[in-house]
């Protein structure tokens, strides 16, 4: 079946979207462009701007012409230096201001940059000036200190256009004056090939810039899942191993303690006085303790595995239908709520299977018997870690039981093992994650687990 139009366009638009850098990325980007490259370069255009402007005549007859007084030019220069201050400034304060300030900065500093070479390229010739490479400049430049996709196609193109306006100016002028005058000012017509060719430039520089960003980018990615899945298979393997070894270092003098209870059962039997409630006891005690070990394996769910690179709308949806299958007929209504696009979260799916499951199966149980709301949530945090939140209208938690809620067989159900949230608990910290619970009495109760994008496995040894 083919796609309509706005399914290609939304695809085409997907494939060329890629999410930002990291804050800390983003701000060595600036600091070694803005701070480390171009202020250096900026401080020398000044000196040789105010040199040439308060030293030598440059600037009188294309005053005279353009109706702008010496005094306006040195003003235009001055307000050009003062913002170039403030931006050094900021440049030299970026540790104390937030990431956000900064980069506006950023973008409004280097906007400034175009409108004011966008002037002196009106006085040097419009779409022929030399300084038409400056913009070529400024592209390149806000491909690395702008690498937000938005910002950094519309600031060039602004640049673009910067240079377009200053052109048509020139050209305007140049058919409004004397032969005499356009000598002076150096004003010519550029034919039409040049100026396409130029104009195809800047808009290749500007998408030919995010295009390679789009690239390495996604180059980027690649690499680092593959980091991830590198590292959350080894400690998941060990996990794994050192689970087996605990249990197997348990379960050794467990067996011992049950064949001694059987010697002591047999010494009872001929006569060497032995207490049957003392043998029993101990039968008893070696049983319970085996059973609990198997349930604390089963609890951990630390047994060799893969990690996947899940959707987790996917595995959110697949959860809800076990959890409230069509046919049980719950009186629960479930809401979806999702973002749009999620990064790959990287788990055992058994592990985001009963992660899920439990959230959602303690949310049915906390309304069983009545009709209610289940709220299910997931978003994309700005540090692309993944935010999954279940809430319910149930009769929620009383506060002197929240706090034990996620301890191991600890429940307040009748037929509860204890495990569902203590289960929820393990496996999310298990990725690097974190479980936090808010409720009130009456009002429901809201689980939510964060998944981060980069972590190790949290592997805890047994005291």
């Amino acid at each position: 079946m083919n796609a309509s139009p706005m399914e290609s366009v939304r695809r085409l638009i997907d494939l060329f979207r890629i999410r930002p850098p990291d804050t800390a990325q983003v701000l060595l980007r600036i600091q070694r462009m803005e701070r480390d490259l171009v202020l250096p370069i900026k401080v020398a255009a000044i000196v040789i701007l105010l040199h040439s402007l308060y030293f030598t005549p440059w600037l009188v007859d294309a005053s005279k012409i353009f109706e702008l007084p010496r005094e306006y030019a040195r003003y235009l220069l001055w307000v050009w230096v003062c913002v170039s201050v403030v931006m050094a400034w900021v440049l030299f304060s970026m540790s104390r201001l937030r990431h956000r300030v900064v980069e506006l900065a950023v973008f409004l500093d280097t906007l400034a940059d175009g409108i004011f070479v966008g002037v002196l390229t009106l006085v040097t010739g419009g779409y022929s000036s030399i300084l038409y490479w400056l913009f070529v400049a400024l592209i390149a430049r806000t491909a690395v200190s702008v690498p937000r996709a938005t910002s950094q196609l519309l600031l060039n193109m602004a640049l673009s256009a910067c240079y377009v306006v200053a052109g048509v100016i020139d050209t305007l002028i140049a058919n409004n004056v004397t032969e005499d005058e356009r000598a002076v000012l150096e004003l010519y017509s550029l034919t039409t090939e040049p100026l396409v060719l130029r104009l195809s430039l800047l808009l290749l520089m500007t998408f030919g810039c995010y295009a390679i960003q789009v690239l390495l980018e996604r180059q980027r990615q690649v690499e680092e899942e593959a980091r991830e899945f590198a590292v959350r298979e080894v400690q998941l393997r060990s996990a794994g191993r050192l689970a087996a070894e605990f249990a197997h270092q348990i379960k050794n003098p467990l067996a011992i303690i049950n064949n001694a209870s059987f010697s002591l059962q047999k010494a009872l039997k001929d006569g060497k006085g032995a207490s049957p409630e003392q043998i029993a006891m101990i039968q008893e005690e070696v049983e319970r303790a085996d059973r609990i070990i198997t349930q604390v394996m089963g609890y951990a769910q630390l047994s060799e595995g893969h990690v996947e690179k899940l959707d987790v709308v996917e595995e959110l949806d697949r959860a809800v239908d076990r959890v409230f299958p069509a046919a049980a007929g719950y009186p629960i209504r479930v809401q979806k709520r999702y973002a749009q696009k999620f990064p790959p979260l990287l788990m055992q799916r058994r592990h985001a299977s009963e992660t899920f499951m439990n959230v959602l199966q303690n949310a049915r149980e906390a309304l069983e018997g009545t009709s209610g709301n289940v709220l299910l949530e997931a978003e994309c945090l700005e540090d692309q870690s993944i935010e999954v939140s279940v809430a319910d209208d149930g009769p929620g938690i009383p506060p002197d039981k929240l706090g034990r809620i996620f301890e191991a067989y600890y429940t307040t159900k009748e037929r509860g093992t204890g495990l569902g949230l203590a289960t929820v608990k393990h496996n999310v910290e298990l990725y690097g994650g974190k479980v936090r619970v808010e409720s009130e009495l009456g009002k429901g109760a809201r689980f939510t687990l964060t998944f981060p994008a980069k972590t190790l496995l949290s592997v805890e040894k047994p005291v």
